[in-house]
């Protein structure tokens, strides 16, 4: 992890791969609980559930907080520049520089996950200096497994990383994509 702990810029948008990743705005709020409030996302992700209007009112609050402390981004995964069909996160964490995501159910099956994960990876080895980007997901989720391995990353000999979310316990697998 590269030692450098300087703020994300304040706006950021960045393509590649056929998407426009994209700050997320008031006009989004809207949308939001449409890509969010699924049993899916519930289940997988520490997103809030239900995710009504009032989450995504508190989210979009956390992304701007969190960007402004240095620690986290949250954009919108579009193929435009508009309409949002997911979102990418990329979080400085001890454990590495990781990356998340999560696809409306809608929007699902397109490759978008796969594809914003390079993108945001790339992202963090040219602008951020990084050496390594990481997963971190449940082994019985195929779909984010297959995410994994479309975007290059491979299973790393590390621990797995137990706790509880929402009530249920969880066992994450930590994947890694080096720097090319």
């Amino acid at each position: 992890m590269s030692g450098t702990t300087s703020s994300f810029p304040e706006r950021m948008e960045l393509r590649g791969e056929g998407l426009v990743l994209r700050d997320w705005t008031e006009d989004d709020l809207a949308a939001m609980p449409e890509l969010f409030d699924h049993p899916d996302i519930a289940y997988w992700t520490p997103i809030v559930s239900p995710f009504d209007a009032e989450a995504a009112r508190a989210r979009l609050e956390r992304d701007r907080k969190l960007r402004a402390e240095g620690t986290t981004i949250l954009l919108a995964i579009t193929v435009d520049g508009g309409a949002p069909l997911g979102e990418i996160m990329l979080r400085r964490a001890p454990e590495g520089t990781e990356i998340g995501y999560a696809v409306g159910p809608a929007h699902r099956g397109q490759g978008l996950a796969a594809r914003a994960v390079r993108v945001m990876a790339a992202y963090a080895f040219e602008e951020l200096g990084v050496e390594r980007v990481i997963l971190e997901l449940e082994a019985e989720n195929a779909a984010s497994v297959g995410v994994a391995t479309r975007a290059g990353f491979r299973l790393l000999d590390v621990p797995l990383i137990e706790g509880e979310e929402k009530g249920r316990p969880f066992s994450l697998q930590t994947w890694g994509l080096d720097r090319p």
